[in-house]
């Protein structure tokens, strides 16, 4: 079992493009883009919201995902989180068809991603915002907040799903977030 360790702020593209010349300058390691699609499943054991099954498809490859929230007040947020990545996508997708988990939330991104003083920065681009996260231990994430001059940028408390919940479209019971068509990998 693993936790994540992350803390996530909401910026504009103005600070956006600050961000990427403070990473430059601070001689951050270049990770790479990625395009995602994130489903999130519906089902028995996933009521209440702190629990959450995710199939994430990135670059022709997939990752099934466990995350529980842990309890906390902290701007920095702990998860529970377990993953493996899947040889087949659709045919996961089939089994938990099969055992009643349903596709209930959908959201793409785009993400770019750093390493710099012990900790990973991601730049991900969602159809309602940009946004930064952190991801590290608690003590190296506020270093890197300082590093990069993030100091006096709020934090969202919101995770993508909440937030795809709040602005995506719905389609019956599925509610997505997604890039006009053609615009998917920038």
């Amino acid at each position: 079992m693993g936790t994540e360790i992350e803390k996530k702020y909401r910026i504009g593209s103005d600070e956006g493009e600050r961000l990427c010349v403070r990473l430059r300058e601070v001689k951050a390691e270049a990770c790479g883009e990625e395009f995602e699609e994130n489903t999130l499943y519906a089902g028995p054991g996933l009521e209440g919201g702190n629990r959450v099954l995710r199939l994430r498809r990135v670059n022709g490859r997939a990752v099934f995902t466990f995350k529980e929230q842990v309890a906390g007040a902290s701007a920095i947020k702990r998860r529970r989180e377990d993953e493996t990545t899947v040889e087949d996508a659709d045919a996961l997708a089939a089994i938990l068809d099969a055992l009643g988990y349903t596709p209930a939330v959908v959201y793409e991104k785009r993400r770019t991603t750093w390493r710099v003083a012990g900790v990973e920065v991601v730049l991900d681009e969602l159809p309602f915002g940009l946004f930064v996260e952190i991801e590290g231990d608690e003590e190296s994430i506020l270093e890197a907040e300082r590093l990069l001059d993030l100091g006096a940028t709020k934090s969202e408390a919101q995770s993508y799903p909440q937030l795809t919940l709040a602005h995506g479209t719905r389609h019956g019971k599925l509610i997505e977030a997604r890039f006009e068509k053609g615009h998917e990998d920038g």
